[in-house]
């Protein structure tokens, strides 16, 4: 094969593998979610709690902290706490996990589903690896890190934190290996 016929194949396989940079282990949603934040206002007829000011949730590894923050619960009570189902956070969203974080404008954690919805000048960091786009789903059950461009405008600078892509794309860099003695 040529050098040019081979080039299809080494792209796939250089995607494939930067896909997987961007993959985490399974994360523990089942453990318990402690906050933290300047003002807390309860609102019990609406099975909600807003949290503001320098918002800061942990669970297990993870941590998401924000400007501000809904806890949307169910009316069932387990063990004499009442169940969380969603978290809304807005406001310099950042989620961070061992050796992975991301950022956005919003987020949504659903509990039930165990994934994590972020939007809004959208970037996500591993190590020198950083990818910017619209929207990105990160499965916990998974591990798996999904972004898209949806909803990005403005122009990019390819690999900058915060930058967005025109058009609707998703951009990035990755890194590479450096080379010793060359």
């Amino acid at each position: 094969m040529t050098g040019l016929s081979m080039l299809p194949i080494g792209l796939t396989l250089a995607l494939a593998a930067s896909s997987s940079a961007f993959a985490q282990t399974r994360h523990n949603t089942d453990a318990p979610i402690d906050f933290a934040a300047q003002q807390i206002e309860l609102q019990d007829r609406a099975n909600r709690v807003l949290l503001s000011g320098n918002v800061r949730i942990t669970q297990a590894e993870m941590t998401l902290t924000a400007a501000r923050m809904t806890v949307s619960y169910t009316g069932q009570v387990v063990d004499g706490s009442p169940q969380v189902s969603r978290l809304d956070a807005a406001g310099g969203v950042t989620v961070s996990r061992p050796e992975q974080t991301a950022r956005s404008q919003y987020a949504v954690y659903d509990l039930n589903r165990r994934v994590i919805t972020m939007v809004g000048a959208v970037t996500l960091r591993q190590g020198a690896n950083n990818i910017s786009g619209g929207r990105l789903s990160i499965d916990l059950d998974t591990g798996r890190a999904t972004i898209d461009g949806s909803g990005v405008r403005g122009g990019a600078t390819p690999g900058q934190p915060g930058a967005q892509s025109s058009g609707g794309r998703v951009t990035g860099r990755f890194s590479v290996p450096k080379r010793s003695g060359q």
